[in-house]
């Protein structure tokens, strides 16, 4: 290879965050670097994120163009990523997570408890209606789509009534990727607020024929120099609990996974379309030895024991939990 290509989504989003890893990739592989954008179905479609159906939405063009050996390397948000394996390519690394945490961005500086009542807010992920009404039932839970500023402009510059919003909900991760943090008012702690499988991760796939070149030898370097263990443990745990329950961009469910202590934790919960019920299951596993393969046996341990007792519960009758094969939630 002549250089790198490292394919991505055209998004803004998109772009800054893959060209946080080409530069890790090119310091790391002493390569240069090239990004390829590639259009998926997720962008081009006008439905609603939730009713979308079908399998990676935004990440299966990206694969095509891999497999056809147009790039190198695949750059994800890994929420979005299916959890089935592909038979012919690998995730390769999982750079450190940005902040995993959702934030409310609303006109006049307010947070959730002083939204007025019956305040519009947007979101296109039914995870996030869900909690929305569960915490607030009064409000109006707006279903939208379109980038961060776009989204961000319903709230700060609508002018039109039927289009203005008085919050949105977003991941953190992306509004710091973009710069634009300082739009948020409310940042939604994890402990009551869990956030979709892998947020604020990035996945990096490559094919699964290893290339035997000195330029292929450089990129497999790169990828184990950018890959960080407890990250990819702790995606693991989440997106076990999704694959497990077998859910998928319709399900309205939160996961929250960390290392410490010698221990990974991870919590799960279930809600109800409507925000009117949850279930929710915590379990620890402990690290038995050092290095990925212990901490991804911890999380496949803790995952299948979420998944047990939420199962038992009843998740399955409070929730649609179908299509293990999709991404996490929208945007």
């Amino acid at each position: 290879m002549t250089a790198l290509r490292v394919g991505t989504r055209g998004s803004a989003l998109a772009l800054a965050q893959t060209r946080q890893v080409a530069d890790s990739l090119a310091k790391a592989s002493g390569l240069d670097v090239e990004l390829v954008t590639i259009t998926t179905h997720g962008d081009t479609t006008t439905e609603s994120l939730s009713q979308l159906g079908g399998t990676g939405v935004f990440t299966s063009a990206l694969r095509d163009a891999l497999l056809r050996g147009e790039i190198d390397v695949a750059v994800h948000s890994l929420k979005d990523l299916p959890t089935a394996e592909h038979p012919d390519i690998v995730l390769a690394a999982v750079p450190k997570r940005a902040d995993a945490r959702d934030v409310l961005c609303a006109r006049d500086g307010l947070v959730l408890g002083t939204l007025p009542e019956g305040a519009r807010v947007g979101t296109g992920s039914p995870r996030r209606m869900a909690q929305l009404k569960s915490v607030r039932a009064d409000l109006d839970v707006v279903d939208i789509r379109g980038n961060i500023d776009t989204r961000l402009g319903r709230v700060f510059d609508a002018v039109d009534d039927d289009r203005r919003l008085d919050a949105i909900v977003l991941a953190a991760a992306g509004l710091g990727r973009l710069g634009r943090a300082d739009a948020a008012t409310q940042h939604l702690e994890l402990s009551d607020w869990p956030t979709a499988p892998g947020q604020g991760a990035l996945a990096l796939e490559t094919r699964r024929e290893k290339d035997a070149s000195p330029e292929g030898r450089a990129l497999a370097k790169a990828l184990d120099a950018v890959n960080h263990a407890t990250t990819r443990a702790n995606v693991a745990a989440e997106r076990g609990v999704l694959a497990g329950l077998e859910a998928g961009c319709a399900a309205p469910l939160g996961t929250t996974a960390l290392v410490e202590d010698g221990l990974l934790f991870l919590t799960a919960t279930v809600y109800k379309p409507d925000g009117s019920q949850r279930l929710t299951s915590s379990h620890a596993a402990s690290l038995e030895g050092n290095g990925q393969a212990a901490l991804l046996e911890a999380a496949k341990d803790a995952s299948q024991r979420v998944v047990d007792e939420l199962l038992a519960a009843g998740a399955a009758e409070l929730a649609p939990l179908n299509g293990a094969t999709r991404g996490g939630d929208a945007r």
